[in-house]
C-alpha cells in the first residue's frame, strides 16, 4: 500500500476535481447565498486582531459568489446551532467543517470535497524515513484517534507508542523515543511552523487519504431539497480550481502544504 500522493518539489495544491470534466455553467444560479458560520475555526473562519472577520473559508465563499454573480453574505453562529439555523432557514449554507455524517447526509445535501484533511508522518530533519518500510520502526500515535487505529490496522510490524495527548506524542519525536509521529497533517503543518516545534521536524513521504480513515474532508452542507445552490456552488468550486483561484487561497493560508 502506498500513500495518495508522491511527495513532490514544492509546494503541493490538492486538486479533487477532474481536469478533463466538462464545466457547464448550471441554467439556474442562485442570485443570492447566505453562507453560516462559526468565527471560531481558525484560519478558516476567525477574527484578525482589528476584529474583521477572515480566513480560507471566508474567502473561498467571497470567491464563489464572484464566479457565480451572486450576492453573498456570511452570518456567524455558534457551531452547535448551525444545522439548526440553516433548516430554519437563517442562512442558505453551512461553511464551517461541518462533517457529513450519516445522520446528516439523510437530511442536509453536501457539496462536493474542497478540502479534503489526509494524514501525514513527521520525523527530525534530515532523518532518513521509508513509510514503506516499517518493520522494527516505532511510531507514535495519539490515543484512541483514526491515526492508531490505521496503524494497527495495516502497519502490524511497527512498534506504537500511544499518547493521551498530541504534544507528547510529537515531543516523542523531538526526544528520540518514536522515529516518526503519524498525525493529522493539517495540524501538524501549523505545528511545524510553531515555536513549540523549535524547526525540529519536517513532514516526510506523501498524504495519506486512506478510504473509510481519512478520505472525509470540508464540504458545504445546504437544506436537502436546495439542488439548486449545491449544483452551483459546485460548479463554482470546479471552475476555481480549474482558474488557480483555489490554488492562490490554499497557498495563502496553507503556506507550508499538508499534502
Amino acid at each position: 500500500m502506498l500513500p495518495a500522493l508522491a511527495e513532490a518539489t514544492g509546494p503541493v495544491v490538492p486538486n479533487y476535481w477532474d481536469p478533463k470534466a466538462v464545466l457547464d455553467r448550471p441554467a439556474q444560479v442562485p442570485e443570492k447565498i447566505q453562507f453560516l458560520a462559526s468565527d471560531s475555526f481558525p484560519p478558516f473562519v476567525f477574527r484578525d486582531e482589528t476584529g474583521r472577520l477572515t480566513g480560507f473559508n471566508v474567502d473561498l465563499a467571497r470567491a464563489i459568489c464572484l464566479e457565480l454573480g451572486s450576492s453573498c453574505s456570511l452570518r456567524i453562529k455558534e457551531f452547535d446551532v448551525l444545522v439548526d439555523a440553516l433548516r430554519e432557514g437563517e442562512g442558505d449554507a453551512i461553511i464551517s467543517g461541518l462533517a457529513p455524517t450519516a445522520e446528516l447526509q439523510g437530511s442536509l445535501r453536501f457539496t462536493q470535497d474542497y478540502l479534503k484533511l489526509p494524514a501525514r508522518f513527521i520525523t527530525l530533519k534530515g532523518k532518513s524515513f521509508d513509510e514503506t518500510s516499517l518493520a522494527g520502526k516505532i511510531l507514535s500515535v495519539e490515543a484512541g484517534s483514526r491515526h492508531e487505529a490505521f496503524a494497527r490496522a495495516f502497519w502490524p510490524e511497527a512498534t506504537l507508542i500511544t499518547e493521551e495527548d498530541l504534544a507528547s506524542a510529537r515531543r516523542d519525536v523531538i526526544e528520540g523515543r518514536a522515529d516518526a509521529h503519524f498525525g493529522d497533517g493539517l495540524s501538524l503543518s501549523f505545528w511545524l511552523n510553531s515555536e513549540a516545534a523549535g524547526s525540529c521536524c519536517s513532514f516526510a513521504g506523501g498524504p495519506w487519504m486512506e478510504p473509510g480513515y481519512f478520505d472525509q474532508g470540508l464540504s458545504v452542507a445546504l437544506r436537502n431539497d436546495d439542488m439548486e445552490r449545491a449544483e452551483a456552488i459546485d460548479y463554482a468550486l470546479r471552475v476555481l480550481a480549474q482558474k488557480g483561484t483555489f490554488r492562490e487561497l490554499y497557498l495563502r493560508y496553507f503556506p507550508l502544504s499538508f499534502y
